[in-house]
């Protein structure tokens, strides 16, 4: 099984016909993502990706014509909240926001509405998500997954990239990595994945790749303290940021306390989180905790 995505799930791609949306939407074809539609307003009517997948003016287009239930945002900053808003009051199930540099007030009303529909946000600012050779939505590498039981969580793109890496190397492929995104508010949580990858019966173990900032890792191992039957690995990013700088993600800054790389791996560990030292270890650590 996975979470959130598979092969039966109907893709619309939001700005199909941008730069973005032409590469990416190529590439996941390639994978093998059930793309159904696009949506560029103004360009309703014409035919993308070598003739392949149609493109509506609207999401409430495309989902009446295609059945469409989950999508891809391709859409400037600008533009990339009312991209969501959107896709929700469409009925889509689950968005996922590649776009960097959103607005926090706009995620502000994102959230509310998100909130009012049940839609699910995966993003902004995050790799997508990859259910290996099903479906993949977003910039991650497909060809670096392997078929497995393990989940993997991440705020970095670049260290999802390397924790499947590492989980390949030792033997370990993947159910699904999802990349949550590294902003102070997005849409789905460190704790939201685990309770999904807690409920699907094909996945084993967990990896999840936190940083410094904020207390979503804290709450996240808290919840699994309680409620986690699988074994998990933990690490996080920025051990030697100084407090008070952010440090590449907008959320990733430390104001003390319990937000800081120190802190969180103790807490981790106090959960029963297994922490790697450094990002090298994660597959290996993985590897002993399934044995």
């Amino acid at each position: 099984m996975s979470i959130l995505v598979n092969k039966d799930s109907k893709v619309v791609i939001q700005g199909i016909t941008g730069s973005e949306g032409q590469f990416h939407g190529g590439q996941m074809l390639e994978y093998g993502t059930n793309i159904v539609s696009g949506v560029t307003p103004g360009k309703g009517g014409i035919k993308t990706l070598d003739e392949k997948v149609p493109v509506f003016n609207s999401v409430e287009e495309a989902v009446n014509e295609t059945g469409a239930n989950t999508s891809i945002i391709f859409v400037p900053p600008p533009f990339a909240a009312e991209a969501v808003i959107e896709a929700s009051y469409a009925g889509i199930d689950t968005v996922v926001c590649i776009t960097e540099g959103v607005p926090v007030q706009d995620m502000v009303k994102v959230k509310k509405v998100l909130d009012r529909n049940n839609t699910r946000l995966i993003g902004p600012n995050c790799p997508g998500i990859i259910t290996v050779d099903e479906c993949k939505l977003g910039i991650m590498p497909g060809f670096i997954c392997e078929k497995g039981n393990v989940g993997v969580i991440s705020k970095s793109g670049t260290l999802t990239y390397e924790a499947i890496d590492q989980l390949v190397n030792v033997g370990l492929g993947q159910t699904t990595a999802i990349g949550i995104g590294g902003d102070p508010i997005i849409g789905t949580t460190m704790r939201d994945c685990l309770e999904l990858f807690e409920s699907d019966p094909e996945t084993e173990g967990v990896v999840m790749i936190g940083e410094i900032g904020g207390q979503m890792e804290i709450e996240a191992a808290r919840w699994a303290k309680e409620n986690m039957t699988k074994p998990a690995v933990g690490f996080i990013a920025g051990q030697t940021a100084p407090p008070g700088r952010r440090m590449g993600h907008a959320g990733a800054i430390v104001s003390g306390g319990d937000d800081t790389a120190e802190a969180k791996m103790r807490i981790l560990g106090e959960c029963g989180v297994k922490v790697a030292e450094s990002v090298a270890g994660i597959g290996e650590l993985m590897k002993e905790l399934m044995k």
